[in-house]
């Protein structure tokens, strides 16, 4: 089972041993179109994009104007509908997918963790690359030589436990911390 989740931010737990949460909030979606292989077709509101395409499926599957969104998951249910989330009341792990927190353009120190050279003494290296190449043999920079570019907003995978679901607000708890910036969507899916 998958379900599209929207990352709210982290806290803490209140108790004698108090641990670092993530909270994620389930998207509340319809199910539109349920598939052979255990998957469907799923639409959930995000922001207020709309085109033609969009108004077309919204058409199609007798959906209201906030469901903007699709996209295919694995599902509980057998016919279309509101999505099933009876089953994160005794889920005890996730696997959690979102994105990184993008960084652009950095240089090789924040990106990759060099060290960088001595920072007086007029040595006009302090945070450069420093040499990329090797002699006359191979003649050229090597493929996959760590350099300065864009960095982060890359897609993450986790497997966190979960300490509680709320069925009222759908938020889930999760242990530990989750990448990506607040109000970064991404999936989770239960792990048996």
């Amino acid at each position: 089972m998958e379900f599209i989740v929207e990352k709210i931010g982290m806290s803490r737990t209140i108790g004698t041993k108090s641990e670092a949460v993530t909270l994620l909030r389930i998207l509340g979606m319809k199910v539109c179109e349920v598939y052979a292989n255990g998957k469907a077709l799923v639409a959930y509101p995000q922001g207020k994009t709309f085109n033609k395409a969009i108004a077309g499926q919204q058409k199609k599957y007798n959906l209201s104007k906030e469901f903007n969104r699709f996209a295919t998951l694995k599902v509980g249910n057998k016919e279309a509908g509101d999505i099933d989330m009876a089953i994160l009341n005794d889920v005890k792990r996730v696997q959690v997918r979102l994105k990184t927190k993008g960084r652009g353009f950095s240089g090789v120190m924040k990106r990759w963790n060099f060290q960088g050279g001595p920072a007086a003494h007029g040595s006009r290296f302090h945070r450069r690359v420093g040499s990329i190449g090797n002699r006359e043999w191979p003649g050229r920079v090597q493929p996959g030589k760590k350099m300065a570019g864009h960095y982060g907003h890359e897609m993450v995978s986790v497997k966190n436990d979960v300490l509680s679901f709320d069925k009222e607000s759908a938020i889930l708890v999760l242990k530990g911390s989750v990448a990506g910036h607040n109000g970064a969507f991404g999936r989770i899916q239960i792990i048996k």
